[in-house]
Order: C-alpha cells, then structure tokens, then sequence
C-alpha cells in the first residue's frame, strides 16, 4: 500500500516528479462500482451505495469531487481508503485560514538560488568589468541568463506535485471551506484544466489524470465558480445498521451488542441541538471503552453512557443538554420543553442551551427589543 505523500522540503524539479517509482503499487482497476465498494471494503471502508456510485461517476468522468457535510463522516477517510484501494499515491493539501500559493501550487528555493548567484559572483564581476559603463553592464546582465528561475529551484508543493507526477495519484483538498475564496480561486485552472501556470516557465499540464477528491464541512458556503467544476455529494451520518459495521470493522475486537448500545447512544446525542455531535472516529473510540468498561445491566449501562460522554461530547453546554437526557426516563425526554414566544423554556433559552448561555446574550437582548417596540410605536399613533 502506498504511503501518503508528504508536503516536499526540497526543491522538486520536473525530471525528478518524472521518474518517481513507476513500479511503487500496480493500478488496480475500478471498472464497476462493485469493484468500487469491494474495494473500498477491503481497505477496511463501509461506503453508502448512492455515494459509490458517485465516486464511480467522477473516476469515469475525470471530474472533481466535492464532498460536503458535518465533520467527522468519512470524508477524508474516503479519499485514503480510495487511493489505496486504487493503488495511487495520495498527495494531501490540509487547508487552513491564511493558505497562500506558495504552500498550496509553489515556491522558488530562495536560498539554493542565493548561494547559486553567489557561486556566479566573481565570473559575473569579470563579464561585466569589460562593459565601458553602467548602463551597458546592466544591458548585459539582462542579457545573459544565470538559470536562477529554472525547474531545479521549483519547490513543488501540492496542487503541483500532483500535476506533476508520472504516475496516477489521488489529490486530497482537505477542509476547503477553511480557506478563503481567494484561495479558491487558486485552485480552477487545476480543477478545469488539470494544469498549473508558473510565469516565469509556462504551463505544466498534467501527466496522468490526477482524481481530485475536496471536502467541506459546511462553515461556509464555497464559491459557485468551485461548485459548477465538481461533482458533488452531500455526505451524512450512516444509518444504524451501516454505523454499527463501519464499528466492527474498525474495532473487530468489541462484541456486537456493545457496538450496538453505544451507536444508539451516539444517535440519541446527534438528535440533541449541539455544537458538535459525535463523529464516526469517537464512536468508535467510545466502543471500545465501553467494551473495556464490561458494564451490563440497566444500571450499569447508564453509567457507562454517563462516562461515555467524555469520549462524544465535548462543549461544556453540549455535555449539560446530554446529562439532562440520559436521565431523563428511558433516556428520552417525556414531555418535550415548552418554548415561549422569546425563545426561552423552563431551563433556559433554547440558544443558550445548545450554544452556551454567552451566545444566547444577543438573541435575548434582541427579543427584549422586541417586546418593547410595539409599547413605543403604541405612543405615536
């Protein structure tokens, strides 16, 4: 199996991403979305069928795909379980606030191309010493060129390696929604064209059909422009079933009922308004705990679930709304809460009781406001 690549720390030429290791991993072929799944299964990945076809589409298609939805879900995962599946390498581009060309395309080699017009120096000082004056030297160090902007001083960082590469990888823009729509805007002509234009040696246009998988989890709305070049799928919580598979293959060692307690557990917290509800990865994090726990009985598995909660919730105010639901009876509430017309039930605001009571500030001053406004406009007829 391939090994994620890594952000490169040295300057990567085109002869070099030419002759990376042809013979690493043979291609495996993806000719049905059967294929696709079992493949995706045996690299230990549960897929849900609508989105297998989906990643059968785009493959067949050499479209982007954008994947879209709460964190947590599989994403990411799915774009290293297909590269591994598929025998590509995975070229990883982790996208953050403040991602500039430099760190996403490329950069020049600053110091290597220094010490190389260092070397130049004294051989540059002779040429130039025969010029009759100031202007004419100038004249001629444009002139001549010292081979500082060339391929060997090309910093190959993501987006390029990938076009780059002799040999079929699987581009991963992981997170990005964390970026700007600048950055976006970076990334088209790699998305469209399957090309990345370096001004100062033209346009390098890809060696192999790059797969282009991009996640989001929806902290804000991606440009339209990067929409309509993707194919696109909004991914969500597996179901039950589904969710207690992706569990037992991952964590084989915890017993089926185990699983099957803490998946309910983690959709009964998922149904609840938190800031974050709980991921694939700390479900699974939570069964095995809770296997290592051994609880049984009624009692005892609403300890646990009290226990469990360190592992699926992590807000302050999230863990207070999950407290007051398990136990509540059965671990459901009876009756639900009664919202007044400014927002507020017996234990609180509904913002403040999903968001923390300092969120909720500015809606309660805002309904204050409300409440007062007809009394003001009732002076003024």
């Amino acid at each position: 199996m391939s090994e994620p690549s890594t952000l490169p720390t040295t300057p990567v030429s085109l002869d070099t991403v030419e002759n990376l290791a042809v013979d690493s991993v043979e291609n495996l072929a993806v000719d049905t979305v059967d294929d696709l799944i079992r493949g995706l299964d045996e690299q230990g990945y549960v897929i849900d069928s609508d989105l297998a076809v989906v990643v059968h589409l785009a493959t067949l298609l050499d479209r982007p795909l954008l994947l879209e939805g709460p964190a947590g879900v599989g994403k990411t995962e799915l774009a290293k379980a297909l590269a591994a599946a598929t025998g590509r390498d995975l070229i990883r581009l982790q996208c953050y606030e403040g991602l500039d060309e430099a760190r996403a395309l490329y950069e020049w080699d600053y110091a290597r191309q220094l010490l190389h017009v260092q070397m130049l120096r004294d051989r540059i000082s002779a040429d130039l010493a025969a010029e009759p004056d100031l202007s004419a030297a100038s004249a001629a160090l444009a002139r001549n060129d010292i081979g500082v902007y060339t391929e060997d001083f090309l910093v190959a960082r993501p987006l390029l390696a990938a076009i780059l590469s002799a040999t079929p990888t699987v581009l991963l823009v992981d997170e990005v929604d964390r970026t700007d729509e600048a950055m976006e805007a970076v990334m088209l002509e790699v998305l469209a064209e399957r090309q990345v234009t370096v001004p100062e040696l033209g346009t390098f246009t890809a060696r192999s059909a790059p797969w282009v998988i991009l996640t989001s989890n929806d902290t804000r709305e991606l440009s339209p422009a990067l929409k309509r070049r993707c194919l696109h799928f909004q991914v969500g919580y597996p179901d039950a079933a589904r969710e207690c598979r992706i569990v037992g293959v991952r964590a084989p060692d915890v017993e089926e009922s185990v699983i099957a307690e803490v998946v309910d557990l983690a959709r009964r917290l998922r149904d609840l308004p938190l800031r974050k509800s709980p991921s694939i990865a700390e479900v699974i994090d939570a069964a095995r705990a809770a296997s290592l726990l051994g609880s049984t009985g009624d009692d005892n598995r609403a300890v646990a679930d009290r226990t469990l909660l360190s592992l699926l919730v992590k807000f302050g105010s999230d863990l207070e709304l999950a407290r007051r639901e398990l136990d509540s009876p059965s671990g459901e509430n009876s009756d639900p809460a009664e919202v007044g017309t400014d927002g507020t039930t017996a234990s609180g605001s509904v913002t403040a009781t999903a968001f923390g009571a300092g969120r909720a500030r500015s809606s309660t001053h805002q309904a204050s406001s409300r409440r007062s406004s007809p009394r003001q406009s009732s002076q003024h007829p």
